[in-house]
């Protein structure tokens, strides 16, 4: 691609120029990097839109809390797959931008004019929150947690500040981009046959690039890529009961003494207490739903088990009224979870006892679990054992 070292830089450089190589190409040329830009700037929006409604769903603010759509059943799921998908894809764009980019990265002198000191201080904020955001997000998918701090709060700062970095690059830059925004920049001349045979097969690297790790990994969402589905973490087909699972009963610490001692407990103006057996005997509904996981895997399971606005009724408790899930688990996150009036009122939602035509087994949540439709799978919450009516 004439990537080419400057001659002057094949020994040693000068003391005063550094030790950073410079490339003198036509490759990496504004209208190259716009290119690139547009690609990276729709996999960001993506990324971007489909991560607030993640987190909306995950922290819904205030009333919204009891006003969250439970249709289409299946929104979580694509929406976070779409999420999972997109913020791959941004991987070798981005490293496809910086590297069109990388001449003008180091320069000097470092700052000529706030001009140039903005777009100096927006490419680094850029650079760096991007780099970040998109190594934590793989780590993420991967389930691996090297770090002291709380992964979600950090990934949804840093995509503010990502975006808010891009935004002030996009003004700086305006210009620029316009200017190289079409196949044929007005005032320019034609680029010699070689430069633009290169760039297209640049830039059909890339796409090859995106397209394949897309194509890779998008399979734990999505059915017709499942047979392709090669690199991702997980696949939705393997697992226990013909599903996957993020934590076991083992790593969340759920003792047989408390499985074996189990009776559902319900507060509200009539509260009461089911064992097991006594919950069977209550009218059972299954349902067809898919389980959707933040880390971007999802499956459809049947699921059978005692709607909970059924149990809410019993308890006597008000048709907004909001719930307060206890799980047995005394390990990781997510032990405690909220749900809202439209979720607990859905005829969907049920306290799980059984999918796929078995008993839950104890990774799966056994004795009871809940399974609503259109909600992150951090929040179906496992080992189910007292709901709280919240007034």
């Amino acid at each position: 691609m004439r990537l080419l070292l400057s001659p002057r830089f094949r020994g040693t450089p000068p003391r005063s120029r550094g030790v950073l190589p410079r490339f003198h190409g036509r490759l990496h040329d504004p209208r190259t990097a716009t290119v690139i830009g547009r690609w990276l700037g729709a996999a960001v929006l993506v990324c971007f839109v489909t991560g607030v409604v993640s987190h909306v769903l995950q922290e819904p603010p205030g009333a919204l809390a009891d006003r969250l759509p439970t249709r289409p059943v299946w929104g979580y799921r694509f929406s976070q797959g779409l999420h999972v998908a997109s913020g791959i894809a941004a991987v070798p764009l981005l490293l496809a931008k910086l590297w069109t980019v990388y001449p003008r990265l180091f320069v000097t002198p470092p700052v000529r004019g706030v001009r140039h000191a903005l777009e100096r201080l927006s490419v680094a904020v850029l650079v760096a929150s991007g780099l970040l955001e998109l190594f934590l997000g793989l780590l993420n998918i991967a389930q691996w947690y090297p770090w002291p701090f709380s992964f979600r709060q950090v990934h949804w700062a840093l995509a503010w500040v990502m975006v808010g970095a891009l935004l002030l690059h996009l003004a700086v830059k305006a210009p620029l981009i316009a200017a190289h925004w079409r196949h044929r920049s007005p005032g320019t001349r034609q680029l010699p046959a070689p430069d633009a045979r290169d760039r297209r097969s640049l830039l059909l690297g890339v796409g090859a690039a995106v397209g394949t790790v897309t194509v890779v990994t998008a399979g734990q969402t999505s059915t017709p890529l499942r047979p392709l589905d090669l690199l991702a973490p997980r696949h939705p087909d393997h697992g226990t009961q013909g599903l996957p699972i993020n934590r076991t009963a083992a790593q969340a610490r759920v003792s047989a003494t408390a499985v074996r001692d189990w009776r559902l407990q319900v507060t509200g103006p009539r509260p009461y207490a089911l064992t097991l057996p006594e919950l069977a005997l209550l009218p059972q509904h299954t349902e067809e739903l898919p389980i959707a996981c933040v880390e971007g895997w999802s499956a459809s399971a049947r699921w059978e088990g005692v709607r909970i606005r059924d149990l809410l009724d019993r308890a006597g408790a008000p048709h907004d009224a909001r719930l307060r899930i206890v799980s047995l688990q005394r390990a990781g996150a997510y032990g405690v979870t909220e749900m809202g009036a439209s979720y607990a009122r859905d005829p969907l939602t049920l306290l799980a006892l059984r999918v796929n035509g078995r008993v839950l087994s104890a990774d799966h949540g056994y004795p009871a679990r809940i399974i609503a439709p259109n909600r992150p799978g951090v929040l179906q919450t496992k080992w189910v054992s007292r709901i709280e009516v919240l007034t």
